[in-house]
C-alpha cells in the first residue's frame, strides 16, 4: 500500500450554534488541510500518482469551494453546521469524485485533516 499526503489551506469563516463558549460567534479559521490518497499499485513511472494531479484536485474543491467564504450559507451545510468534522467529510467526498472522473479509480482518499488552528483538527477516514 502505498499514501501521498497533499497539504493546502484556505480561510473560511463559519458559526456553531449548540456547542456553547465562543464557537457560537460568527468568526473565521485559517484552516490548514491535509488529503492523503492511498493506492496498492505503483504506475509504469514508478509513482502511486502524479503530485500535481491530486493538488489540482485538492485545490478545485478547497480553492473553488470553500476559501474565503461564509460556510454556513454553503448548499453543503444547508441544515447541518459546517463543524471541522464535516469540512473534512465534505473535502474527502468532492476530491474522490474529481479523482474517480480523471484519474485511476482504484485511487483512493484515506483521510482527510482538517486544521482549523495549529493545535485541533478533525480527521476522516472514507470508509
Amino acid at each position: 500500500m502505498f499514501e501521498l499526503k497533499i497539504k493546502t489551506r484556505f480561510a473560511g469563516a463559519h458559526q456553531l450554534t449548540m456547542v456553547g463558549h465562543k464557537c457560537e460567534n460568527l468568526h473565521g479559521h485559517n484552516w490548514h488541510v491535509e488529503v492523503c490518497v492511498k493506492g496498492e499499485q505503483l504506475n509504469s513511472a514508478g509513482v502511486l500518482a502524479d503530485f500535481g494531479d491530486i493538488k489540482k484536485a485538492v485545490r478545485k474543491v478547497v480553492d473553488g469551494d470553500l476559501d474565503h467564504k461564509f460556510l454556513n450559507e454553503l448548499a453543503a451545510f444547508k441544515d447541518r453546521q459546517p463543524t471541522s468534522e464535516r469540512i473534512a467529510v465534505y473535502i474527502a467526498q468532492n476530491v474522490q469524485a474529481l479523482l474517480d472522473d480523471t484519474l485511476d479509480e482504484s485511487l483512493q482518499v484515506s483521510r482527510v485533516m482538517a486544521w482549523e488552528s495549529d493545535d485541533a483538527c478533525a480527521i476522516y477516514y472514507p470508509e
